[in-house]
């Protein structure tokens, strides 16, 4: 069983991975564009041809080397949304990825910065504060490895991406709707400067180093928004194959069971529930429930329905919830392709 937990104001958010755009994205640059290799050699040969007494003839210049310098390069991207806190709300975290965009192989080291202009308050750094995604959920859980700067910096290939965990405490004083910011920055170990700036050597393979148009060093920023509504959800799974067992093989049958609770007073209004059929699965007709009692697939006048207008998914909605309201519990099942 796997369970995934979700926290949101008065719109239920489902997908805890929405990618946002970066902040800095002008500065970053795309991932992906990481360039020629570095130590990749370019050559080249002129080849001069000519007639002498109606012989032809041709003859080769010298052939000039060169290897590929390295270019640094790095971004930051936001991966959450802005994320609903409680006022004294404890690890409460914000997900990143950095990515790896110079053309050789870097080590970045990691740091948060909550004190960030244009907010209402700001966010105390947790200890620690900052956790790589380990079992790579997107959700941050007590198996997420913590950083610690000079120990294990992440070291990343060309356009290789790793994601980051920022988590914070909220403080008590906070008021409802009030918003606060923390920043991730990832920072070349080898150096930052100007565009342009040569580290004689320090590059792959001892070649040089040339910091490139993000300056060696990126940041994004997340934002937290205080609620005077918090809402779980917790989602579980149950195998059953066609043999009477629990193995998911092909044929197997998943059935997925999403609880939502609202957590303290307060209504989240027009609660809506999205959760997209897995890759590799196709949904079961018919098989959604709520409390128990069967919704159809088509969009009728019951609380939901099988959408396959575009990505395959079960709509729920929950409409406006309060304590009251708890628990509502949700059912689908999918077979395994």
């Amino acid at each position: 069983m796997e369970t995934a937990n979700f926290e949101f104001a008065s719109v239920f958010a489902w997908m805890r991975r929405i990618s946002l755009l970066c902040l800095c994205c002008a500065l970053n640059g795309p991932a992906g564009a990481v360039g020629t290799a570095v130590g990749t050699a370019i050559e080249n040969t002129a080849v001069v041809s000519y007639d002498l007494a109606g012989t032809p003839l041709t003859l080769q210049s010298n052939t000039t080397t060169l290897a590929v310098a390295e270019r640094i390069n790095v971004a930051v991207t936001l991966q959450s949304p802005q994320t609903p806190v409680a006022p004294g709300e404890t690890g409460s975290a914000l997900l990143f990825t950095v990515t790896n965009t110079g053309n050789g192989t870097e080590t970045f080291q990691l740091s948060i910065d909550s004190l960030v202009a244009g907010d209402d308050f700001d966010p105390t750094p947790a200890v620690p504060e900052i956790y790589f995604d380990t079992d790579g959920s997107g959700d941050f859980n007590g198996g997420d490895q913590p950083y610690a700067p000079g120990t294990n910096d992440p070291d990343l290939l060309a356009d290789e991406s790793i994601s980051v965990f920022i988590v914070n405490d909220i403080p008590a004083g906070v008021a409802n709707g009030q918003t606060g910011r923390s920043d991730l920055i990832a920072t070349s170990a080898t150096g930052t400067g100007l565009p342009g700036t040569v580290y004689a050597g320090s590059g792959d393979g001892g070649l040089n180093a040339v910091i490139g148009a993000t300056g060696g060093e990126a940041l994004d920023t997340g934002e937290y928004l205080v609620s005077d509504v918090l809402v779980s959800a917790v989602k579980s799974q149950l195998v059953s194959d066609p043999f009477g067992g629990t193995e998911p093989i092909p044929g197997a049958t998943l059935t997925y069971t999403i609880v939502v609770n609202v957590n303290n007073a307060g209504t989240a209004a027009a609660s809506v529930v999205r959760d997209t059929i897995p890759t590799f699965s196709t949904y079961l007709p018919n098989s959604i429930t709520l409390n128990g009692g069967a919704i159809s697939d088509l969009a009728d006048t019951d609380a939901g329905e099988f959408d396959n207008s575009g990505t395959p998914a079960v709509v729920v909605r929950l409409g406006d919830l309060t304590q009251a309201n708890n628990p509502q519990t949700i059912t689908f099942q999918v077979v395994i392709d």
